[in-house]
């Protein structure tokens, strides 16, 4: 792999981790800022995955990156997905409004995750081309 590709990689891995610990941060912080019931647990497990899946993309490497860069991919657009379908027209039984603390946030920061995941999940599993000696 050429060193210009090696960094950008590593650059979008980084970028890729920040983005996932910034939305499981913001779901933490719904926790310990009154956010409670399965709502709450769930927003704590939420953030347990965020964390979990960053320290995969920063340390990983190989298939296990691979795995790790594709479940986060799925983990953002789940957790977006949710929260549209919760501002829309529910889910399982929570409605949630724009106005409530930190929605629009968390819509920018995990649109913008799932962008650099993507650029990061293709860059993953793009294979390497092969050098003739």
């Amino acid at each position: 792999m050429a060193p210009q590709t090696t960094t950008a990689l590593r650059v979008m891995r980084i970028l890729s981790a920040l983005a996932l610990l910034a939305a499981g941060g913001i779901h933490l912080y719904l926790v310990f800022n009154g956010v409670g019931g399965i709502l709450g647990v769930m927003f704590g497990l939420n953030a347990v995955g965020a964390l979990v899946l960053a320290v995969g993309m920063l340390f990983l490497r190989g298939r296990l990156l691979q795995l790790a860069t594709v479940l986060s991919l799925l983990f953002l657009i789940a957790t977006l997905g949710a929260l549209i379908l919760a501002l829309t027209v529910g889910l399982f039984g929570i409605t949630e409004t724009w106005d409530f603390m930190l929605v629009p946030e968390t819509v920018i920061v995990e649109s913008i995750g799932i962008v650099l995941l993507a650029v990061t999940t293709v860059m993953v599993l793009r294979p390497t081309p092969v050098t003739a000696r």
